[in-house]
């Protein structure tokens, strides 16, 4: 019997054998009283009040990736280890959204309520919902096809930016990471524009959509740069330094800069080792919200859009903000 709980996954029978039946009813009860405790956000202005609670939604997901919230206050996100996209309605039920969704992971919502996913187990990009509205955007750059696409974001006027972190080469596979950001016009042409960023993950665009932003998981700084009026980019900068950089199990330095999400201010909010860390629009650290597990990504959802949904290591969570996520796009 294995108990799941937000932060831990316990084997009752492990413990039961190693401290005896009493002291292993002890340890149960103590565990839930741990584990059940409200976990409470600090005071960031405008951002969160003190005390706000960290609402734990469930645990137990298959892969935790791309939230974005729905029009009726719902929010979705991927499982991509499952191969589905799941719903989280406004009360917190837990629904199935999508079977068979190419392993998406970034998601994406147009105009004509249409989901448009970065998916990898047949890497690509494109529409995987309404049924019968499928379509590939694209699934190769240059003849050679893409690794492992990770997050998107949509420009008003119908473009696509999106990352691929690339991959590890293997023995078996001994092809260099081709790390990338692309960008699909309106008109469907596919443009790579960054191929400098040791691990692109996150990408977000500023409201104005002047500015776009990218997590370098491999780095210390979110990266930010300027857009054109055709959708290019230049003039790459330092946008904000993220605390929590350290060096991995495997030798290498990692930031876990992952997920972004902008709110109605300009403010950045960046999935990342030490919990949710917050910016101004200007790239000043404002503070940080831990949560029992380390975020993956996140989006604002729910009712004028004042709920912070956070996911990652296969638990969701949301949190009550003070200032509603950006009103232009579903995430």
């Amino acid at each position: 019997m294995t108990i799941n709980m937000p932060s831990q996954r316990y084997d009752i029978n492990i413990i039961r054998k190693t401290l005896g039946f009493a002291s292993f009813a002890s340890a149960l009860v103590f565990t839930f009283s741990v584990q059940a405790a409200d976990v409470v956000t600090p005071a960031i202005s405008n951002v969160v009040a003190a005390g706000t609670k960290i609402e734990f939604i469930k645990d137990g997901f298959e892969g935790t990736e791309g939230p974005i919230a729905l029009p009726d206050g719902s929010a979705l996100f991927t499982e991509t280890k499952a191969n589905r996209i799941t719903r989280i309605a406004p009360d917190g039920a837990i629904s199935t959204f999508l079977e068979n969704s190419n392993g998406s992971n970034g998601l994406a919502l147009n105009g004509k309520g249409e989901l448009i996913t970065v998916q990898n187990l047949k890497p690509r990009v494109g529409i995987v919902y309404p049924s019968g509205h499928e379509k590939v955007f694209a699934d190769q750059y240059e003849g050679k096809p893409f690794q492992r696409p990770n997050d998107l974001v949509l420009d008003k006027r119908g473009g696509v930016y999106f990352t691929d972190i690339g991959v590890v080469p293997k023995p078996e596979n001994p092809e260099p990471a081709r790390p990338a950001v692309y960008y699909i016009t309106p008109d469907g042409k596919l443009t790579r524009i960054a191929n400098d960023i040791e691990r692109p993950n996150g990408v977000q665009l500023s409201a104005d959509e002047k500015t776009l932003y990218v997590a370098n998981t491999a780095g210390e700084y979110i990266l930010a740069y300027d857009i054109a009026k055709d959708g290019s980019v230049g003039n790459r900068r330092n946008f904000a330094r993220l605390d929590g950089f350290k060096k991995t199990e495997n030798g290498t330095f990692s930031s876990g800069a992952d997920g972004l999400a902008i709110d109605a201010e300009g403010r950045l909010y960046v999935a990342a080792n030490l919990g949710v860390q917050v910016f101004s629009a200007t790239g000043d650290a404002l503070g940080i919200i831990s949560l029992p597990q380390k975020p993956q990504n996140l989006a604002f959802a729910g009712k004028d859009k004042k709920m912070l949904y956070v996911v990652g290591r296969g638990a969701a969570y949301r949190i009550a903000v003070l200032t509603p996520g950006y009103g232009g796009r579903a995430k």
